[in-house]
């Protein structure tokens, strides 16, 4: 075991389910110490499994989802859960087949929303090629839930051979984004009606599997993240860290779509913080990246290269509109907690 490190909290705070520094802390600290082994990597979003199957290797992920509300613009917590797992598999270079569902159900809840939440489970799973292979089910007394949680593990095979990770990563590569960020954050936000504020704005979630297989076929591609929990700018800070190096982002080149910049504008959020759950950030090498966003922009016209890393210390530098330039600090405080 390595050195267990000490929280700075005595107790569990939504700040540790936010994708940021406290939930790092909490992984590196607390579940990897205790069941680190030569096969755990906390920092990848589906493990390979050291497995022979005729050219390919067995992958493997695992979600759990909490979204608040249920249901909102673009898509449920059912749909969710297809996409976020399959998502998973597809930026680590996999093809998804195989899901489990777990299922923990707040007693109280309409069984007319629970159909409809399986039914939009049921059309993602058509939609990705995937099937529900095993599953379990738990009633919670009232008020111990928030009407449904949902626990998967998804199943994919990768191509022996095929390497992607943080690993690979080095100065001079560019960022890509394969589309506009923060829709899924700022939809669910509004969904909420917390804040007198309304819109047609719906959900990017979907799957991204033909994104990563399109980008798959670019030599040069390094890594791909899709940017969920803490958006664009914890996924930069990953890529920081892991490189050693400054990942600088320039804010013209960043998708961000009007109805989630005025939101953000009037309620003090960043929208490069926000979830997103049908995009794909991608880090492929200088001299691959254009040949790479002419794929990516066949899905979405609002495609782009977003920015590079460069050597320097590890941080992440915003080049803003106006010329100047903006430090991103990684995500503590939870702005949207229960968003995925």
């Amino acid at each position: 075991m390595s050195n267990r490190r000490k929280l700075q909290d005595e107790f569990i705070t939504l700040a540790h389910g936010n994708g940021g520094r406290y939930m790092r802390e909490l992984i590196d600290g607390m579940f990897e110490y205790y069941l680190g082994n030569d096969c755990l990597d906390t920092r990848v979003d589906a493990a390979y499994l050291p497995l022979d199957l005729n050219g390919f290797e067995l992958m493997a992920t695992t979600d759990g989802f909490t979204v608040e509300p249920l249901e909102f613009p673009g898509g449920n917590i059912g749909s969710l859960a297809i996409h976020g797992t399959v998502n998973d598999l597809a930026v680590s270079g996999a093809t998804p087949l195989y899901l489990t569902l777990n299922a923990f159900i707040e007693e109280g809840l309409p069984l007319a929303l629970l159909e409809r939440v399986l039914m939009a489970m049921a059309q993602a799973c058509r939609d990705c090629g995937v099937r529900v292979a095993a599953g379990d089910t738990k009633v919670l007394r009232r008020g111990q839930g928030g009407g449904i949680y949902l626990a998967t593990t998804g199943i994919g095979l990768r191509p022996q051979g095929l390497r992607l990770g943080l690993d690979r990563v080095q100065p001079g590569d560019c960022l890509l984004v394969s589309g506009p960020v923060g829709d899924h954050g700022t939809a669910v936000m509004l969904a909420r009606e917390q804040f007198g504020l309304s819109g047609d704005l719906q959900s990017d979630a979907a799957s991204v599997q033909p994104i990563t297989q399109a980008l798959l076929e670019i030599p040069g591609l390094r890594f791909m993240r899709d940017p969920t929990r803490g958006g664009v700018a914890t996924v930069a800070h990953e890529i920081a860290r892991a490189a050693s190096a400054t990942v600088r982002l320039r804010e013209s080149c960043l998708p961000v779509r009007e109805p989630v910049r005025a939101v953000c504008e009037m309620l003090g959020y960043d929208p490069y913080y926000l979830a997103c759950e049908g995009r794909v950030v991608a880090v492929i090498a200088p001299d691959q990246a254009d040949a790479a966003l002419a794929r990516l922009k066949t899905f979405c016209r609002d495609a782009g290269i977003i920015g590079e890393i460069q050597t320097g210390p590890a941080r992440v530098v915003l080049e803003t509109r106006l010329g100047g330039e903006r430090i991103l600090e990684e995500l503590e405080d939870d702005p949207l907690p229960r968003i995925c």
